[in-house]
């Protein structure tokens, strides 16, 4: 890792990268922290409709990396009012599917809080807060879309910004409503809501300013159509990998309790080491879609070498500390004999799939930034669902435990790093111009 003119640019953007990525978690951590002083009850119900809420934003990450790509690519050739009104394509996708996601949670709230195992008073709780939670999805959908364009033109400083502004906000509005206005809660979904609002339409003002005057931001299908297929493609991408995770849980839930606590304990470590990951991933993209933009395929190739560098240092570091941590970090989380036992059994398969998984983040980069996405969905569907849930499943039937569901953890990530590396070396994905 000899010093690189890329790396100065390669910080700049992953540093605020990585404020704005941690601002979700902590958003999250704050409502618990708040609602968590009402009552048990009430907890539950946040924790069920949380869980909703964020898998529902969370699969819509594809409007923030889509807008990223296209974005980028027309920054690095130029074309900066085709980047605005790019932008302004996102903002009406986003807003459909905000809305249309919206409608959804609140007519079908009860089911989505029943189907995953919500029940008794929590239950009705549960489905009050999504409710109302619904009526923020399309400002936060927006937001999403907002990072992306801003993220395309090389700006991560107003996103964090904008993104902390609101954590602030949302932790003042709470504590007025839940605890000096009384309304439970209530309060705390009201309060969310309003945060949302005011960050959504701050990204909602700069994607319509996009391109500065004269530029058409009406509802274009024919200018919507490339990011409508990146975003469908980054979308199976993020299924793909949800249903891998979450048959992880399902299986281990019928293991046991302290192979499905162990487990937790190691993935709610896997994501806190991926914000890091995905910062530097999101250099990449912005890197790699500007150079391609402006047709340097070796400026992209080289940006790329250097963002996997950097990831795969990270990654070793980050192992290396696992491995000395192996006998102190699950009993901060636990002193329970029984998942420590668990935890120590899936440990070394952890500490392997750390130089692995910093490869594979910073590839997702680089093709996400070249709009190569077409590739990653199919290499994820062959990864996850073809490759993962068959080996979780006969690791429920021939009685593997939770070693054998991060064993086949390991040959998911194993498999994404095989595919993902022929495509790089391959330079397929190196396409230069405004559109990949």
């Amino acid at each position: 890792m000899r010093r690189s003119p890329l790396d100065g640019e390669i910080l700049r953007l992953a540093a605020p990268a990585l404020g704005a990525l941690a601002a979700e978690p902590l958003y999250l951590l704050v409502d618990t922290a708040i609602v968590g002083h009402l009552g048990t009850t009430q907890l539950a119900a946040l924790a069920l409709a949380a869980s909703i809420l964020s898998t529902l934003t969370g699969l819509c990450i594809f409007l923030t990396y889509g807008t990223t790509a296209q974005v980028a690519r027309l920054h690095g050739a130029g074309e900066e009012g085709r980047a605005g009104q790019l932008a302004a394509q996102a903002l009406w996708l986003a807003l459909a599917i905000g809305l249309a996601i919206a409608v959804l949670c609140i007519a079908l709230a009860g089911p989505m809080i029943h189907l995953i195992g919500g029940s008794g008073e929590s239950s009705g709780l549960a489905e009050r807060y999504l409710r109302i939670s619904a009526l923020g999805l399309p400002l936060a959908l927006i937001a999403l879309a907002g990072q992306g364009h801003l993220r395309g033109i090389g700006d991560l400083r107003t996103p964090l910004i904008i993104v902390a502004a609101a954590q602030v906000v949302n932790a003042l509005l709470e504590v007025l409503f839940v605890y000096g206005l009384h309304w439970g809660l209530d309060g705390s979904a009201i309060g969310t809501v309003i945060a949302q609002v005011g960050m959504g339409g701050a990204f909602a003002v700069l994607l319509v300013r996009a391109g500065g005057p004269g530029v058409d931001r009406r509802p274009a299908p024919e200018l919507m159509k490339p990011l409508v297929r990146i975003s469908w493609e980054l979308f199976l991408r993020s299924a793909s990998l949800l249903i891998a995770f979450l048959t992880a849980s399902a299986v281990l839930a019928r293991v046991g309790a302290p192979s499905l606590a162990a487990h937790q304990i190691a993935f709610g470590i896997f994501i806190f080491i991926a914000l890091v990951l995905d910062a530097v991933a999101i250099a990449a993209q912005v890197l790699v879609g500007r150079m391609l933009g402006a047709g340097d395929v070796e400026g992209a190739v080289a940006a790329g070498r250097r963002v996997i560098g950097w990831s795969l240092t990270f990654s070793l570091l980050v192992g290396a500390l696992l491995l000395l941590g192996r006998d102190v970090l699950p009993h901060a989380f636990t002193d329970d004999p029984a998942v420590i036992d668990r935890a120590e059994a899936l440990w070394p398969l952890f500490i392997v799939m750390q130089p692995l998984s910093g490869v594979v983040f910073a590839l997702d980069g680089v093709l996400i930034g070249a709009g190569d996405t077409r590739y990653l969905a199919l290499s994820m569907l062959v990864a996850g669902p073809l490759t993962y849930v068959p080996i979780a499943l006969l690791a429920l039937a021939e009685g593997w435990g939770v070693r054998g569901v991060w064993l086949g953890l390991l040959a998911l990530m194993f498999v994404r790093l095989v595919a993902l590396v022929i495509r790089f070396r391959s330079r397929r994905w190196a396409v230069v111009g405004v559109t990949a």
